[in-house]
């Protein structure tokens, strides 16, 4: 439910504020620009430091009043990312997000990304690392069957399957804003093990929307998805896929495991985009790990957090 415009100075520091001129309301990310350390209005060339949001320049007044500012969001620049820290009570950060040190020496680069709307709760989507019973059902079948839920389980695709083995646990202090997923993929054809199918992924999570996926393959090298989930709406998320990989590795190995997981993620989302929250789930035993991952994910919420009500009957 904000607007914010971000912005690089001239010596190279990145920036956000609030979008909006506290002038007369025009959108500074809309027309605005850089100038020196500030950000200049499109409307009437007001600027505003990007340390602090104050105003240091109106053309055509004497003097700049001292309250004239525009809100700065605290955020950090990390693995190629301009990172914001939001919370609803505007209580400082109390973690970091961690550098992936191949990224930051380059040992790793970047080899494309996706990006998906996704219309649910953003707990829904963490949420699918703790329930191991999805990914045989969902993720077992080929990827060659593509995304389409109609079509996954065609006969004509049988012949390969997709084995997920994963265990997905919450870190312990000072890191419980974390957890990690790890998950050993192999695959079948006609039955057979295939080894160069083989792949160890260690999927940790950093705060409720950032997951380092890390891949390693016995001889296609190693590398990473950085996934991010940003809420735009309250049922509405912009999910961000972005892989780094060796550099030493031909262009098509990582594109072809972010296409990979790319058809996999299309099938999570038409559950997600279609399903209903039960806040009472019916659980058998080996469901363990999706209370166990709500009661992680609750730390991040607090008591001003938005609530949205569930609508019961038609009354609406």
């Amino acid at each position: 439910g904000e607007q914010l415009a971000a912005f690089r100075t001239q010596d190279g520091q990145a920036y956000v504020v609030d979008a909006y001129c506290p002038h007369l309301g025009a959108n500074l990310a809309a027309g605005g620009r850089v100038m020196g350390n500030c950000i200049e209005c499109p409307f009437h060339g007001w600027q505003f430091q990007g340390e602090d949001g104050k105003c240091i320049s109106i053309p055509y007044a004497e003097k700049v009043p001292d309250f004239a500012r525009v809100r700065t969001w605290l955020s950090c620049e990390v693995n190629g990312m301009l990172l914001v820290w939001y919370h609803c009570e505007g209580v400082s950060p109390t973690w970091a997000v961690p550098e992936q040190r191949e990224i930051t020496t380059k040992e790793w680069v970047f080899r494309g990304q996706t990006e998906h709307l996704v219309d649910a709760h953003i707990q829904e989507i963490p949420e699918n690392a703790a329930d191991m019973a999805h990914l045989a059902f969902l993720h077992g079948p080929a990827i060659l069957g593509g995304s389409d839920l109609r079509y996954t389980r065609s006969k004509l695709w049988d012949f390969m399957k997709h084995i997920w083995k994963a265990e997905w646990q919450p870190e312990p202090e000072p890191n419980k804003h974390c957890s990690q997923l790890l998950v050993q993929h192999t695959a079948t054809i006609f039955g057979k093990h295939i080894s160069l199918m083989d792949l160890m992924v260690s999927a940790r999570q950093v705060g409720p929307g950032l997951v380092f996926l890390v891949f390693e393959h016995a001889f296609l090298g190693r590398g990473i998805i950085l996934q991010t989930v940003t809420p735009l709406e309250p049922l509405l998320q912009n999910v961000v896929h972005k892989i780094y990989y060796q550099k030493n590795m031909p262009a098509i190995i990582p594109k072809f495991i972010l296409r990979a997981e790319c058809i996999q993620f299309e099938r999570d989302i038409t559950i997600w985009n279609n399903k209903q929250h039960l806040p009472k789930p019916l659980l058998v035993r080996e469901d363990s790990s999706i209370q166990k991952h709500r009661r992680w994910y609750a730390q991040f919420y607090s008591e001003k957090s938005t609530r949205l009500l569930a609508q019961e009957g038609l009354d609406w």
